[in-house]
């Protein structure tokens, strides 16, 4: 069974999924909930919170009030092998700090792999938590952010006030 509930943020109202007592999904709500992705999947799901759906509130709360600077939330994204082990990466980029799509390819031994990294960064199903907003060009400008550049900028500005 799958849960899911809804957070309103500074960036604007997001959507928690959970599965199996794990994070599954964290995005922004950019159509209207009835046309969301989560509403049409052919598994069983609950419009509910849970205990680990209010704790990602509540860490999410503290993030954007500049109390938090590391989720301790068990997180299981949906994705390619290659995906996860840059998802893992984009973890160990320190809070208020940037790394380039090709430092996170050669962090992950593959270091040709700087277009495939941009690509499991855009398709990161859990925003914020899995900070790809991190994540910019190797001449620091940002680039690519699926919830659009002004948020990212606005996450790393924010990040950099309270770092």
């Amino acid at each position: 069974m799958k849960f899911f509930d809804y957070y309103k943020s500074p960036l604007g109202n997001m959507v928690i999924l959970e599965e199996d007592n794990a994070i599954i999904r964290l995005s922004l709500c950019t159509q209207k909930p009835e046309f969301l992705e989560i509403s049409h999947s052919p598994d069983p799901m609950s419009h509910t919170t849970t205990t680990l759906i209010e704790n990602a509130k509540s860490q999410l709360t503290e993030y954007f009030q500049g109390a938090r600077q590391i989720f301790d939330l068990p997180l299981n994204p949906s994705g390619t092998s290659f995906q996860k082990k840059v998802w893992q990466a984009l973890c160990q980029i320190p809070y208020g700090q940037t790394r380039s799509y090709k430092e996170i390819a050669l962090a992950i031994d593959n270091p040709k792999g700087c277009r495939a990294v941009g690509m499991a960064n855009n398709r990161n199903p859990i925003m914020l938590i899995i900070p790809c907003h991190r994540v910019i060009g190797s001449n620091g400008t940002l680039v690519g952010y699926a919830g659009g550049l002004d948020i990212k900028e606005w996450l790393l500005e924010h990040e950099k006030g309270h770092g």
